[in-house]
């Protein structure tokens, strides 16, 4: 049973239909105006979703790839067809490395089998890495609890600034960065999350959304209110999610993650100010061993209309869209940023908790070290 809960009722953020070749998503681009399922049918249709971020998340998107090999099994099964997807769903997104991680295991599954085999192949290992994605979350959040209980020890309360959004709307269920949010929140701490609208996208309404359907308290604040918020000592800690973590532990998120662990940062360098620490939440599909450091991870370049166009409801509750620039302004808009290891005070894996280091991360994955 799903942990998270919309109007109450267990709810993933993905799930197979029964005795269908389909899945059905929750829309999150009609999030928090509407809650909508979407039912994807065909390999376009989940590379569409995952294009348009009506899944986004880098766990999900990872999921919802593998459903997506799925799919395209039921419509041709040889190795042509099989390829073929896996190239096409790699293409939709190219910085968070859970999708190539889920596409590498979804061919490595299948490429040996015999073609007749693989479309309910496809679907049993599709599930099985949606159901090791909830179990990872929920570990996640075992092990930040015990961060966040010391942290609340410490300042007799636990005010938690974050940033787009690392809930179970990004993941099948419990969330990355929100995971511990919520252990603690069910522990009984006083905890209160100071959410960053984060633009141009607003995950950060997604964030206050899913919050108010758990009854946790929450704030919602411009995202260049979060230095001023940091340096007058409203926040005790940073927890963010991460789309690719380099081996040497920097960390690739969301546009304005890097800013916000700079404030912090500056705030533990400021005359007798007290340290703010930054998390970062990810499970093992999240790190990327094969990439030596942040320098290397690919930064997506957006859509330009992402900026120009602002989407919302008007004053009769209709939905629409308005146009803020004009379409020859020149807009630049890279969708992801990456913190420096050094800026990190602690990863939170499914594993346990490790330094933002090459080292810390091969004391959690030993398996990883070669030579």
């Amino acid at each position: 049973m799903a942990a998270m809960r919309v109007d109450g009722t267990p709810t993933r953020t993905i799930w197979p239909l029964a005795n269908a070749d389909a899945v059905e998503i929750i829309d999150q681009t009609a999030l928090p105006h509407e809650y909508r399922v979407l039912r994807l049918a065909s390999l376009e249709e989940a590379a569409q979703a995952i294009c348009s971020m009506q899944v986004r998340g880098a766990p999900l998107i990872g999921v919802t790839a593998a459903y997506g090999v799925a799919l395209a099994m039921a419509q041709g099964d040889d190795d042509a067809s099989l390829l073929t997807a896996v190239d096409r769903l790699a293409a939709t997104r190219p910085t968070a490395v859970n999708l190539r991680w889920a596409l590498a295991r979804m061919r490595r599954c299948l490429l040996p089998l015999a073609p007749s085999t693989r479309a309910e192949a496809a679907w049993q290992e599709a599930a099985r890495i949606a159901d090791e994605d909830v179990e990872q979350c929920r570990q996640i959040g075992k092990h930040g609890l015990q961060l966040l209980s010391r942290r609340a020890g410490e300042c007799g309360r636990l005010a938690i600034m974050t940033h787009c959004n690392a809930g179970w709307l990004a993941t099948v269920d419990h969330g990355t960065a929100l995971a511990p949010v919520y252990a603690a929140f069910e522990a009984g701490i006083d905890v209160h999350v100071w959410v960053s609208e984060t633009r141009p996208r607003n995950q950060g309404l997604l964030t206050a959304w899913e919050l108010a359907q758990h009854g946790v308290p929450h704030t919602l604040h411009a995202d260049n209110a979060a230095g001023l918020l940091l340096a007058r000592g409203d926040i005790d800690a940073v927890i963010v999610g991460a789309d690719r973590i380099a081996a040497n532990g920097d960390v690739a998120n969301k546009i304005g993650t890097y800013l916000k662990a700079l404030a912090a940062y500056l705030k533990a360098l400021a005359a007798a100010a007290a340290a703010v620490p930054f998390y970062v939440a990810a499970p093992r599909s999240t790190i990327d061993f094969s990439c030596p450091s942040g320098a290397a991870i690919p930064i997506e370049e957006r859509a330009a209309d992402e900026l120009r166009v602002m989407h919302g409801r008007d004053a009769a509750g209709a939905r629409g869209q308005l146009q803020q620039l004009p379409c020859s302004e020149a807009i630049v808009n890279p969708a992801f940023d990456v913190t420096p290891a050094k800026l990190v005070n602690t990863l939170i894996t499914e594993r346990g908790c490790c330094p933002a280091s090459h080292d810390g991360l091969l004391a959690l994955y030993p398996e990883e070290r070669h030579g």
